[in-house]
């Protein structure tokens, strides 16, 4: 068990906030279509690896209890 960190309540704000954000960039992927230039992909890109890193870390950190009030 981790004695520091963000809390079990930091990380489910932290996985609720990865997943609409994951939403709203699919979301505006089926709304303007793919894009068309470097910067499209770019921006998807970057958004995909922070929302979905975000997305991945905090569900390991859930799963395995690794957080101060984790017992």
């Amino acid at each position: 068990m981790n004695k520091y960190g963000p809390s079990r309540g930091d990380l489910k704000f932290r996985l609720t906030f990865s997943i609409v954000g994951l939403a709203m960039l699919t979301g505006a992927i089926v709304y303007r279509g793919w894009p068309t230039g470097p910067g499209g992909w770019e921006a998807i890109g970057i958004a995909l690896i922070f929302f979905g890193g975000t997305f991945l870390w905090t569900l390991i950190k859930l799963i395995r209890k690794d957080h101060p009030d984790g017992l």
